[in-house]
């Protein structure tokens, strides 16, 4: 028997001794049991040993708590067991000692005080494996070093005890062919295993090479509990000593665990996961990663992220690849299968990225990148590998764009014959003075439809900056110049409002304007096709139904897409191929895109390199601010009332929800379930609507139209509604669980209000939460620049939450973020160098690079 089973023995016998007092050892049986657990599992020799061990830490971590006859029972039960096993265990004989005469052996009950000794000799060696921070240096967190590897300061790892693995050779074998074979090659993948991997869309050699980790735990640098700092990143280790549930004052299941490493103790909270319950067990080491934020005077966790304490990584100091998961799917079993794959394959990957761009950006090889980055040798290492592997997406992504841009500038254009008259005649019939921005904009819409080159222009602007009234006077520009326009809006009651709109600006220049939406009939359908193929419509206004193979222009000299994040570059595609064939060659028409989420420009220029940038800066002078202010749910009531208020005043309001329905993994307010409970207890005298994006269109279009025209007078919604409504009575918008939203999505649905000439307001409810999230709502209460916003929301939460999915046409990136300026600007620089040089990457040393780029792009398609 192993030396932790014997000490286990020793002090349950010495318990008993004393009369179960909880007195054996200095700290209490629990105390010991923390410790004594670590140095168990290090020497457990099999699975039965290690399932004892987990059993007996569990049963002892309740020790203090048990009645005097339970303790009785308890630990006569457990000698017994340790009897059993040590009956079993094959006797070996005693080593020979030859000890000094003058030395005694030590009598029997000197193993007594050998015992309180336990806690201090386990004490030292979690100390031991828990290094301490170089002085002068600020140890740095898993987030900083791995995730933000551009600018990171170093810290020297720790000396390995243990030698690692010897790498495989950096001889080089490029063959991309034997990469495709399926992961079945790899030794110890079967068929149960490949059905695993599938569902992480792993299939191949090269696909389980671009299985990233999602990020590690760095046994290098962690920290122990009595050295941690309000507001830092960190991760440590810890053995849990209790885990507890309990329902928050909205129903919201709990869990929270105690930590303890010896050095001090933690508690860690987690929301709306009830399953913990089940997965964290007094006894367990783990490791924890998290902020460690301040309640109520103590150090506590919230939300952080945990994982099964490596014991072999924890002895040897290394840094753990923690990789994405299915269920029956282990990250040990993935990080060994991984380790496999890297030292066998990673020398056959073939190095798209020319030598000297790799060179002037000082990056690794992508070999020894992949390698770095599955099996990391030390921090800087894995540093490097990230790096490089992010400036590779970027870099691919930038080729792309750069190669889209291309296409349409290549692509056969004219210069329109735009009547400036026309479009100042315009200007001087609104009924208010168009801002210096738009002016600007306006200049720069008639210079591109000028130009032989077809305009492929993003307009950009905040709620309320006029892009409407810009897009109008390209318009005019368009038909002064004798051709056809076309707009096309994501739901049919945007393109309803902008015809209505348009139809007073522009009826009154004798322009002739049609609608085209889904709901339209196929008679008055076939009768607008005809007009179209015949030039009869100067403008017509639609959804999708505009890029329908019926449609057919006979001069189509502009297109303008309004909300473009709803539409991706297969629909814009769509509508080039719209143009007229002049001399037997297809024509391009000018294309203007508007989007009204405001985006950084080092964002934008990444996400709409094919697009030339246009950006409203300026609001019209009188455009009224929006009183914004975070609510907490003990006030809602009072809420409701002002809510109220406002109905009895004449206007509307609007209720946003974050989902359909209720939902066990997401504890949140429900549209479904909140229409109903405002409907029949709260506002059972008012007319309220419902609309959520798991209604047919014609029911959302129905419930739209309703609000829209008055008929309703409080809308409950999710955010089906967040772009292209423009109800100027709706005056209040009211958002729950509005720490489920990002800071640009909430400024959207905000927009949707303050919209007419009555005073509006935003009422944000929700409970307080992490750092972040009180900082995106406080950050909304401060301003109404959207612009302003988009930084921070950046920033805060990256590029995801600017249109709450991945954005439609561009390629999903794994490592890189749009938040690295400096590498955004560096992938960009190589980028705009080699495509000057190469703009087809036909070159023979770019061939690798040219097939890159392609695999790189094949999943950019669409989201509808």
């Amino acid at each position: 028997m192993s030396k932790p089973f014997d000490r286990l023995q020793s002090v349950l016998k010495l318990e008993a001794q004393q009369g179960y007092k909880n007195k054996a050892v200095v700290g209490g049986i629990r105390q010991f049991v923390s410790f004594w657990v670590e140095q168990a599992r290090e020497e457990a020799i099999d699975e039965a040993d290690a399932a004892f061990i987990e059993q007996t830490a569990q049963a002892l971590t309740d020790y203090a708590q048990t009645s005097g006859n339970g303790r009785r029972m308890l630990i006569t039960r457990l000698i017994d067991k340790l009897d059993e096993r040590k009956a079993k265990q094959p006797i070996e004989p005693a080593p020979v000692v030859l000890a000094p005469p003058s030395l005694s052996q030590p009598e029997p009950d000197a193993a007594v005080e050998q015992l309180k000794q336990v806690e201090e000799t386990i004490n030292k060696q979690i100390d031991s494996a828990i290094s301490e921070p170089v002085e002068s240096q600020q140890v740095e967190t898993q987030e900083q070093k791995f995730n933000a590897p551009v600018q990171t300061k170093k810290v020297a790892p720790k000396k390995q005890k243990a030698k690692r693995p010897e790498p495989a050779s950096d001889v080089y074998e490029p063959d991309p062919l034997s990469l495709k074979q399926s992961i079945q090659k790899i030794k110890g993948v079967g068929p149960k295993m490949i059905e695993l991997f599938e569902k992480l869309n792993v299939q191949t050699i090269e696909d389980l090479l671009h299985l990233y980790p999602r990020r590690y735990d760095d046994y290098t640098t962690m920290k122990s509990i009595n050295r941690l700092e309000y507001g830092e990143k960190v991760s440590l280790i810890g053995t849990i000593w209790e885990v507890r549930s309990r329902k928050s004052r909205n129903n919201q299941i709990v869990v929270q665990a105690v930590i303890s490493d010896g050095t001090g103790k933690i508690s860690a909270t987690w929301y709306n996961q009830p399953w913990l319950m089940q997965k964290l067990r007094s006894g367990l080491r783990v490791v924890l990663s998290g902020t460690v934020e301040q309640y109520l005077g103590r150090k506590v966790f919230n939300s952080p992220s945990w994982e099964l304490l490596s014991m072999d990584a924890l002895r040897h100091g290394q840094i753990v690849p923690i990789y994405p998961l299915t269920k029956g799917l282990s990250n040990y079993r993935v990080q060994q299968i991984a380790k496999t794959t890297v030292h066998e394959w990673a020398r056959k990957v073939t190095d798209p990225v020319p030598e000297d761009v790799r060179q002037r950006q000082r990056m690794p090889s992508l070999q020894k990148a992949i390698k770095q980055v599955h099996v990391p040798d030390s921090a800087d290492q894995l540093i490097a590998a990230r790096r490089r592997l992010m400036f590779d997406e970027l870099f691919f992504l930038q080729l792309g764009m750069m190669g889209q841009q291309h296409d349409w500038i290549g692509s056969p254009g004219r210069s329109l014959a735009v009547r400036g008259e026309q479009i100042n005649n315009f200007i001087h019939s609104l009924p208010f003075t168009p801002t210096k921005a738009q002016m600007r904009v306006i200049t720069e819409l008639e210079q591109d439809l000028k130009s032989e080159t077809p305009m492929n222009r993003l307009l950009q602007g905040d709620v309320g900056a006029g892009k409407t009234v810009v897009a109008a006077a390209a318009i005019v520009g368009a038909i002064s110049a004798g051709t056809q326009t076309a707009l096309m809006a994501p739901t049919e009651i945007l393109a309803e409002q902008h015809f209505s709109g348009l139809s007073k600006l522009l009826g009154r220049m004798g322009y002739r304007l049609a609608l085209l939406t889904g709901s339209v009939r196929a008679a008055e359908k076939r009768e607008i096709y005809a007009q179209l193929a015949a030039g009869q419509i100067d403008l017509v206004i639609g959804t999708h139904a505009l890029i329908q193979e019926d449609v057919a222009f006979k001069n189509l000299g502009l297109a303008v897409i309004d909300e473009q994040h709803r539409f991706g570059v297969d629909q814009r595609a769509a509508l080039r191929h719209k143009g007229p064939e002049v001399d037997g060659e297809q024509i391009t028409p000018n294309l203007l895109v508007m989007s009204a989420t405001p985006i950084p420009r080092s964002l934008a220029l990444t996400l709409f390199g094919d697009l030339n940038l246009s950006i409203l800066d300026e609001m019209p002078p009188g455009r009224q601010e929006i009183d914004t202010h975070w609510i907490r749910p003990t006030a809602r009531e009072r809420t409701y009332a002002f809510v109220r208020g406002q109905i009895e005043k004449g206007r509307q309001a609007y209720v946003i929800c974050p989902l359909v329905e209720e939902s066990e993994k997401l504890e949140a307010v429900a549209a479904v379930e909140e229409y109903e409970r405002l409907s029949t207890v709260i506002f059972p005298d008012l007319k309220l609507g419902l609309v959520h994006g798991k209604m047919k269109p014609s029911e959302k279009e129905a419930a739209m139209r309703q609000f829209y025209a008055g008929e309703i007078d409080i809308l409950v919604s999710t955010t089906v509604i967040e772009v292209g409504v423009d109800v100027p009575n709706s005056t209040v918008m009211m958002i729950e669980n509005a720490n489920r939203f990002g800071l640009a999505q909430l400024h959207q649905l905000r927009g949707r209000v303050g919209r007419g000439e009555h005073k509006s307001y935003c009422l944000l409810v929700a409970e307080s939460g992490s750092g972040d999230t009180e900082e995106r709502l406080r950050a909304l209460e401060q301003t109404n620049d959207g612009f302003e916003l988009a930084e921070k929301d950046l920033e805060l939460r990256g590029p995801g939450e600017f249109f709450g999915r991945r954005q439609s046409g561009i390629p999903e990136l794994q490592l890189a973020s749009f938040t690295e300026k400096e590498m955004l600007e560096a992938a960009r620089e190589e980028a705009e160098q080699l495509f000057n040089a190469d703009p087809g990457l036909e070159q023979p040393e770019h061939k690798a690079l040219h097939d890159r780029v392609i695999q790189f792009w094949e999943n950019a398609g669409d989201i509808s």
